[in-house]
């Protein structure tokens, strides 16, 4: 039976001009069930495609402390099951202690990205100053969900049929003090869960790893110059690579309490490869182009190389968001010029770190701007083919369809979802008894600002340019979000078997 729990009251003022909380963004109180049968689909769904879609976005509840920034708002989670050719859904908050506590006072306790001095509580993330929202990245490990936040955070656990929150993980979260940063990998083939946190005191990163049965089997300190802001990490089938890249707090005004990002153009990327159980004495620093990074599509082994894809940014455009000359509104416009990925180019990328020689080679894959790169759970740490990235609506934080690489051939596939209807990260479902990497099914979230809805569209992979095969339609629409997972069937309570 379809139905919905609507026990979250919005308090964002009506006169709130705050576009991120508008339109696409549009936050919801409601947090649906739907059961099998409850949903409009157009088209058929594959019986061959079982497992669950998640997908993590930003909802902000409360009228927020200060100027509001699209990666403040509270975790929601969106879940779409497939089973046997049925379809199920829920969507619902990511209940975080922040979450709870706004809650029970009805009003934001924390402040967000851009003014974090208005803080009067201890909070999480790399300015230790926010409401831990658990809004940014979300995978499957062990059965359960784990959610966390860009800026790092607790490792927040959920069921993935019910999403239910389960609380911090209880094995290891505590262990792991200065939290998890906003990404981590699982390499399906061991079972092993590989993340890294940057704390603004020494040693400024640590690295772990978090085997098939949910136990901290490594935690090592990476020493670094000083704080960093990176975002993504890599692995292999035996090594990780860490990133100490060149955006990062202006020093001296960090040693005032001020967080002012700067890129600084003159200082190289740098990569520490380590040994998936290695200890930080032993990782091995490459260097390579001044850039920043945000997503990394894959990385394998070859030869005597490493080998790392990813999107680029190797011109990257600082803009002041925080002064507040020009008003509200010019504030809203120097966000957008910071996350229109037309102004900071992404681009496809590859570098290759020779562990022989010590020796970096890059070289571009692709000039379009494209982002959020994902590949197939199976294919993770391992030699790979296909990437799926998103494209982007220019002068905007709007992804305007997909784009899948052929790595092996350079051929290009893409799909546009059309005026007024923007995408999530896409995610590729290999279908039962696949035998190719692209032998499945690629999904994507898509808001249609159209007709007011929401929909999960269901592609062929291997043809994604034919458009979808099957629409899932949603019983309300969403605000937009990113990160998304795949959650294969027989992942939904542990890791696979080892081979």
């Amino acid at each position: 039976m379809l139905h919905y729990n609507d026990d979250v009251t919005l308090t964002i003022a009506p006169d709130n001009d705050n576009p991120f909380l508008q339109g696409p963004f549009r936050p919801t109180s409601r947090q649906w069930t739907a059961d099998y049968g409850d949903l409009q689909v157009i088209g058929d769904l594959p019986r061959d495609l079982n497992g669950i879609f998640v997908r993590n976005a930003h909802n902000q509840i409360h009228e927020p402390m200060g100027i509001y920034h699209p990666f403040d708002g509270d975790g929601m989670l969106t879940a779409v099951q497939f089973e046997d050719g049925r379809v199920r859904f829920r969507n619902r908050f990511v209940q975080t202690t922040g979450f709870l506590a706004e809650q029970a006072a009805g009003k934001s306790l924390w402040p967000g990205l851009l003014e974090p001095a208005k803080a009067s509580r201890r909070g999480w993330g790399a300015i230790g100053a926010m409401k831990d929202n658990a809004g940014t990245d979300v995978i499957a490990h062990n059965g359960k969900l784990l959610a966390c936040m860009g800026q790092g955070s607790e490792a927040w656990r959920l069921d993935p049929q019910t999403l239910e929150t389960l609380g911090a993980d209880p094995d290891w979260s505590r262990l792991v003090r200065d939290g998890v940063g906003p990404h981590f990998k699982v390499d399906s083939a061991t079972g092993d869960m590989m993340f890294f946190n940057f704390p603004e005191h020494p040693p400024y990163m640590n690295y772990g790893v978090i085997d098939r049965n949910n136990r901290l089997v490594n935690y090592t300190a990476i020493e670094l110059p000083g704080a960093r802001w990176p975002h993504d990490l890599g692995i292999t089938a035996n090594y990780s690579i860490l990133h100490d890249l060149p955006l990062f707090f202006e020093p001296e005004g960090l040693k005032r309490g001020e967080h002012k990002l700067q890129f600084n153009r003159d200082l190289p990327a740098r990569f520490g490869i380590i040994p998936r159980f290695g200890k930080g004495d032993e990782v091995r620093w490459f260097e390579g182009s001044s850039c920043y990074i945000l997503h990394l599509s894959n990385c394998y082994e070859e030869g005597d190389e490493v080998v790392m894809d990813g999107c680029i940014m190797p011109d990257y455009k600082m803009i002041p968001v925080g002064k507040q000359d020009g008003g509200r509104q010019a504030v809203y416009e120097r966000i957008r010029a910071n996350l229109d990925k037309h102004n900071n180019k992404t681009l496809m990328h590859r570098w290759r770190f020779n562990l022989k020689t010590g020796r970096t080679h890059e070289e571009y894959i692709d000039d379009e701007v494209t982002e959020f790169p994902v590949v197939s759970n199976d294919f993770a740490a391992a030699r790979y083919r296909y990437s799926y990235n998103v494209l982007y609506v220019p002068g905007n934080w709007l992804f305007s369809g997909v784009k899948k690489y052929d790595l092996e051939t350079g051929a290009q596939q893409r799909f546009e979802y059309g005026p007024g209807r923007f995408g999530s990260e896409p995610q590729m479902a290999r279908r039962d008894g696949a035998v190719e990497e692209d032998d499945g099914y690629l999904l994507s979230l898509v808001a249609d600002m159209n007709s007011d809805r929401s929909e999960l569209l269901v592609f062929d992979a291997k043809q994604i340019d034919r458009g979808p095969i099957a629409t899932v339609v949603l019983p309300e629409r969403l605000s937009v979000g990113t990160h998304a997972c795949w959650v294969e069937a027989d992942r939904l309570h542990a890791e696979r078997p080892v081979a």
